[in-house]
């Protein structure tokens, strides 16, 4: 029997705290790492390890939005078999605040960005690199990237050390086939490095999308528990964990994880399939402008908001 190579790097607090300002309890955050834990995910994604330095609002963000070392070891004491990730952008992170992996509690950290900074992107992960992290690059809004483009990122890429370089549908805006065609670019270009899916859920295709990267080899598999993220949310961590095939992983500590946790939460918190993520998932838009719209007295009026979106003339004014 052939052994399923693929790894989920559960993104719940990080992609999750899109949703809620990153507001969740420590229990919280201990209860579902225990369950991850239990269940076999690789990764669990703790949240960003940006600079409150380095960003407006901060004092607003709950503590997932800038990890502190200090903090994460009281949090989770004693590390199971889950590896712990952190996502940093570019111009948001203070070099000074990462320590050496051997001193830190997590164990990869990923870089995000667009594909304009990849050079810059490329010089942080060769910082943690050299701390001793793993490292990935993950090139967001692909579906928006011309191919000139992205050759030109690939070929800063291949020589770089990083580990896995990451396919982001940063608009939820792909179907299959983009994802074929982009693993093949990506693995015609990059052959010696591993790579990694980031799917989001406006057309309801993260999931599908997910496992076809995941049969065409592609490595670490971004989830969420019940699909948690920015607006229309990510595949969810335990459709992953049920379908993935000839894999160790355990669904009843998810479910437990997704009963006890995420039920309640999704009575106060917004994500998933909307049908304003959806139109910007269709039209290959920044879901900003559906954000918006659900927050305001409007957010049903979803004929009126297709309406200013594929109308030319039309501006979305300031309130």
């Amino acid at each position: 029997m052939k052994v399923n190579h693929s790894k989920i790097v559960d993104c719940t607090i990080r992609d999750g705290g899109l949703v809620n300002n990153w507001d969740f309890s420590v229990e919280f955050v201990q209860n579902l790492y225990a369950g991850l834990n239990e269940a076999g995910v690789d990764y669990m994604e703790v949240g960003y390890k940006n600079s409150p330095k380095l960003l407006t609002g901060a004092e607003n963000a709950g503590p997932w939005r800038f990890l502190n070392d200090d903090f994460l070891r009281k949090v989770i004491p004693q590390k199971g078999n889950t590896k712990l990730s952190a996502l940093v952008d570019i111009g948001r992170v203070d070099e000074s605040d990462i320590l050496n992996r051997e001193e830190s509690m997590l164990d990869l950290i990923r870089v995000a960005c667009y594909v304009k900074d990849v050079d810059k992107a490329l010089q942080l992960v060769k910082l943690f690199h050299e701390r001793g992290y793993e490292t990935t690059l993950n090139i967001m809004a692909l579906s928006n990237v011309m191919e000139n483009e992205l050759i030109e990122a690939f070929e800063m890429i291949k020589d770089s050390v990083v580990d896995v370089v990451y396919i982001v549908d940063s608009y939820g805006s792909l179907d299959h086939n983009d994802i074929k065609f982009l693993v093949d670019k990506f693995k015609t270009h990059l052959p010696n490095k591993r790579l990694g899916v980031h799917a989001h859920n406006n057309l309801q295709l993260a999931f599908s999308n997910t496992l076809v990267a995941s049969e065409l080899g592609v490595e670490l598999l971004d989830a969420s528990v019940y699909g948690m993220g920015r607006a229309a949310g990510n595949c969810p961590t335990e459709l992953l964990v049920s379908q993935l095939k000839n894999t160790p992983y355990k669904l009843r500590p998810v479910l437990d994880v997704v009963e006890r946790l995420m039920i309640p939460l999704r009575e106060k918190e917004e994500w998933g399939y909307i049908i304003p993520y959806m139109i910007t998932g269709s039209l290959d838009e920044h879901p900003r402008s559906a954000m918006a719209i659900r927050s305001s007295k409007d957010k049903d009026k979803s004929v009126d908001f297709y309406d200013k979106l594929t109308t030319p003339e039309v501006t979305f004014e300031q309130k």
